[in-house]
């Protein structure tokens, strides 16, 4: 259990969920124990908050997404755009200007949605046609409709980081999903605490201005959801029993 200055609304609960990269057993693993955690300590409201990146490096990102889309018509289920999530969306419809959707994971991804890579090499736009063909259109939905970023109270949740010295209404969604270096370095305050993921660490990486949680679930097992009730901060994390 941590302690920090910033709070939320009392009577309610937040769990942010870091990258989950085609680990379906871990989003199911750690689903399971915020229910049992709901359970054992209820709470008058919560948010479930997922911090994007659901699909490529991982074996089964097509189960995470029809996961996710089932559960996205929550109201108190809040799902964020990932670069890999963005990625994914781009290669369907301009997939030679996508390069990095197949370097980075993006194979893991094809397979998973039963996209045939044995055969003779094949062009992108074969690819991507092949995979247009097998994603669902509730996949493709609840991709186009991901958000950017929300807040609650005292924290505010995106996928990578804000650029500092802009409002946080004001950030640019390219930075939301993809700024790394100069949100690490800054020291000062953003205005609330960023929660976010996108740059994986062996353990979750608290500082006063953000909190980082992406444990690199795709590799590791472990999957973090940060807890956040009043002004304490808790972990509930797969893979580690």
């Amino acid at each position: 259990m941590f302690r920090g200055e910033a709070a939320l609304p009392a009577g309610l609960r937040v769990y942010a969920i870091g990258d989950v990269h085609g680990r379906a057993d871990c989003l199911a693993e750690i689903l399971e124990r915020i229910d049992a955690d709901l359970t054992g300590n209820p709470i008058e409201r919560k948010r479930i908050i997922m911090l994007g990146d659901y699909t490529d490096r991982g074996p089964a990102s097509r189960e995470v997404v029809e996961i996710l889309s089932q559960k996205a018509g929550e109201a108190d289920f809040i799902c964020l755009r990932g670069n890999h999530d963005d990625w994914f969306l781009r290669f369907l419809t301009d997939p030679d200007e996508s390069d990095g959707f197949l370097n980075w994971g993006g194979i893991q991804t094809l397979e998973s949605y039963g996209v045939d890579l044995t055969g003779s090499i094949k062009s992108n736009a074969e690819l991507a046609r092949e995979l247009a063909r097998l994603v669902p259109a509730t996949h493709r939905r609840f991709l186009s409709r991901l958000r950017y970023w929300h807040e609650e109270g005292d924290y505010f949740f995106c996928h990578a980081g804000v650029r500092p010295g802009i409002a946080l209404q004001f950030q640019d969604p390219h930075d939301l999903i993809w700024i790394r270096g100069e949100f690490h370095a800054h020291k000062g305050s953003f205005g609330k605490v960023i929660v976010h993921g996108h740059t994986p660490q062996p353990q979750v990486d608290f500082q006063p201005n953000r909190i980082n949680i992406d444990t690199r679930a795709f590799d590791t097992g472990v999957l973090t959801a940060l807890v956040l009730e009043g002004t304490q901060q808790r972990l509930i994390q797969t893979g580690l029993d």
